[in-house]
């Protein structure tokens, strides 16, 4: 008689294995969440809450310098030439960092970089608050800038795992936008208020809220992973933190004087390093970054647009209100006001904005943001004078108040926008490598920006060659985002 079949005992599946085999299609979902942290999802309101926090967070600590670049030079000393390392100092962190902490937050864990994230944000922020020297507030301020961009290259990734693709993401990542905006906005505003009691204040206590947000982010996030095995790609981090380091650098100093040699041989090495970064991407195994994505339409739109919204509009707005004091003679809580003005109108259309998808495509929304801002921008030839003459008259404010309301509402469309296309334009599993991928051209976008905005304004054209540059930026900023549809 045969002997019946017993069914063999099933066999638990190896602890780490989400680590060293890839997922299968049919027991992962799509998103690059793992079974450990599939239950990301079940609290995708949580994790919306503590990334939008910790978003507003990191950028006021991003514009808090803007109203008080007076003040913190007076305080150390600094000279002219050194005041542009004042503002760039962060975005220079973010532009090495971003699309670094991206790719590795997608293999290596989301929650975990996001954390290391907010309590170095903590940390580095309170440092600065003690600042003494120029030196010691700039690398305070690029630190700060490195652990701001580990918040701001995972928190998409982590809303991507915990939103299903469609409407909630859309919205999802849109209120994420709108709190960018929110940042923006409430930086100058704490900084003016707090700063005319000591400039040091606003620090400290931002550095207090960073902390907060990690302890409650320690609390409410799940894990969220999509690893693609191999080793990680240090190499490529390498040189293309250099490469970034490099240009950034040049450009700063290029504001005493373009042909000189050291600047001549930094934009060399950045050349040459960002040459060594791709022929390292070829070869990797786990690359930063996919080089097929430069195939891509989608992907160049959301980099293009990301790279004009900084050099355009924060190169631009990060100097205004030293502007506003110079030309007006206003106080730093002053201008920080006026600077509310144009950052709350971006803040409520950002959030507003998130009505449009599934009408509007987002390049199209880039466009008529970046045609909205160039229209202000205009509007305010004639009005801002850096020689110091006060402005008074009701013409003045005619003008200076519709512009910012009109600027600010082109502001919220693009920040809107950006994060939206930035994640559409990758495949789900890399979302923070494509949030890292549109912050980088950002922030590179910004502190080119800056350093311009700075370098013309201080020359004969004065405030209105600074407004024509960032118009002329906004043009081929318009033309390129249309171009830029993807092929049917």
């Amino acid at each position: 008689m045969a002997q019946p079949v017993r069914p063999r005992p099933q066999q638990s599946a190896p602890a780490n294995r989400t680590r060293d085999a890839p997922p299968h299609p049919l027991t992962h979902p799509p998103t690059g969440t793992s079974p450990r942290t599939r239950t990301a999802a079940l609290r995708p309101g949580a994790t919306l809450a503590t990334t939008a926090a910790a978003t507003a967070v990191a950028l006021m600590n991003y514009t808090s310098p803007m109203t008080t670049v007076p003040d913190i030079s007076a305080a150390l000393a600094t000279p002219a030439s050194g005041r542009a390392w004042l503002l760039n100092g962060a975005p220079l962190g973010l532009a090495v960092f971003l699309l670094i902490v991206g790719s590795l937050a997608d293999d290596y864990g989301r929650r975990r970089l996001f954390l290391i994230g907010t309590l170095a944000l903590g940390v580095t922020t309170g440092l600065g608050a003690f600042a003494t020297t120029t030196l010691a507030f700039t690398v305070a301020r690029v630190a700060q800038g490195a652990a701001s961009a580990a918040i701001l290259a995972t928190s998409l990734g982590l809303l991507v795992g915990a939103f299903p693709a469609g409407t909630a993401r859309i919205r999802a990542t849109g209120i994420w936008g709108a709190f960018v905006s929110a940042g923006i906005a409430l930086g100058p505003l704490l900084a003016g208020s707090l700063g005319s009691v000591d400039w040091r204040l606003p620090y400290a206590v931002l550095a207090l809220a960073a902390l907060l947000t990690a302890a409650f982010a320690f609390r409410t996030l799940e894990e969220s992973r999509a690893p693609r095995g191999g080793r990680p790609d240090l190499a490529g981090a390498a040189a293309l933190g250099l490469a970034m380091t490099a240009l950034l650098t040049a450009l700063t100093l290029g504001r005493d004087g373009w042909l000189r040699a050291p600047i001549g041989l930094l934009l060399l090495a950045a050349m040459a390093l960002t040459a060594g970064f791709v022929a390292v991407e070829r070869r990797a195994a786990a690359p930063l970054i996919d080089l097929s994505l430069l195939r891509s339409r989608p992907f160049l739109a959301s980099s293009a647009g990301g790279l004009f919204t900084g050099l355009s509009v924060i190169g631009l707005f990060s100097y205004l209100p030293t502007l506003l004091q110079q030309s007006l003679g206003m106080s730093a809580l002053g201008s920080a006001w006026l600077f509310l003005l144009w950052s709350g109108t971006s803040f409520v259309v950002a959030l507003q904005a998130r009505r449009l998808a599934g009408r509007v495509a987002a390049r199209h929304q880039l466009a008529v943001g970046f045609v909205l801002h160039a229209v202000a921008v205009l509007s305010l030839l004639g009005i801002l004078d850096t020689a110091g003459t006060a402005h008074t008259g009701a013409s003045v404010w005619l003008r200076l108040v519709p512009a910012l309301v009109v600027s600010g509402i082109g502001s919220g469309l693009l920040n809107a926008a950006l994060p939206r296309l930035a994640v559409e334009s990758v495949p789900p599993e890399r979302a923070a490598m494509g949030s890292g991928a549109n912050n980088t051209a950002r922030y590179i976008g910004s502190s080119a920006g800056v350093a311009l905005t700075i370098a013309i304004a201080a020359t004969g054209s004065g405030a209105d060659g600074a407004l024509l540059l960032s118009v002329g930026l906004a043009l081929p900023a318009t033309v390129s985002v249309l171009l830029l549809r993807e092929r049917r």
